[in-house]
């Protein structure tokens, strides 16, 4: 069981972007993350990650594809303007967005790609909630709805939802467990790491 649902969500991340962006993540070259695990190797050293180049829907010309290359030739190796001793200490301690914003300006195409593709998010979830929050405002019985309307309705019905996080009585009762598996992963606690698993998957 723990098995399949490893392999379904590898199976849904191992896109061509998804990919991408893990290449272009500064934490995955650090020695402190490599030494967290002894089977962890960089991307660049993954060949099932590593095998996504600079697609031509971001970079169209050849000529920009090889300056970018080299640029990332130069971030993997930590050499050139990635060799500075802050930029190699951070790679490790900061997110990695703030990374490429405070350490990527000699590299702006590399810095732009990484930004766009790191701010990319790693689940379906928020879609699908605001699908299902969509479909519960736009039901059969009001279909004639105009799209401004039911957009106005679905955002206040999630902003309320968000709001009544901050009372108290949120984190009792049945609602207790309905952010497991959600944005974030705020506690574990009294719940079992398949149960987790399960709820995590989109």
């Amino acid at each position: 069981a723990v098995h399949s649902i490893l392999v379904d969500r590898w199976n849904k991340n191992n896109t061509p972007l998804h990919c991408l962006a893990h290449t272009l993540n500064p934490n995955y070259y650090s020695e402190q993350w490599l030494i967290e695990d002894p089977t962890q190797v960089p991307p660049r050293k993954d060949n099932e990650i590593n095998q996504e180049k600079m697609h031509e829907e971001i970079l169209p010309s050849l000529g920009k594809s090889n300056k970018v290359n080299l640029k990332y030739a130069d971030f993997v190796s930590k050499i050139g303007a990635f060799r500075d001793f802050d930029s190699i200490e951070n790679r490790y301690a900061m997110d990695p967005k703030a990374w490429w914003l405070l350490h990527g300006s000699c590299a702006p195409m590399l810095q732009t790609i990484a930004l766009r593709l790191l701010s990319q998010p790693s689940s379906s979830s928020c879609a699908r909630r605001n699908w299902s929050t969509d479909s519960f405002v736009h039901s059969m019985r009001r279909n004639k709805i105009a799209p401004k309307p039911a957009e106005d309705l679905v955002f206040i019905h999630s902003n309320l939802r968000l709001l009544s996080r901050k009372s108290p009585q949120y984190a009792q009762g049945e609602t207790r467990m309905w952010n497991i598996g959600g944005d974030t992963f705020d506690t574990f606690e009294d719940v079992g790491v398949l149960e987790i698993a399960n709820l995590s998957l989109d």
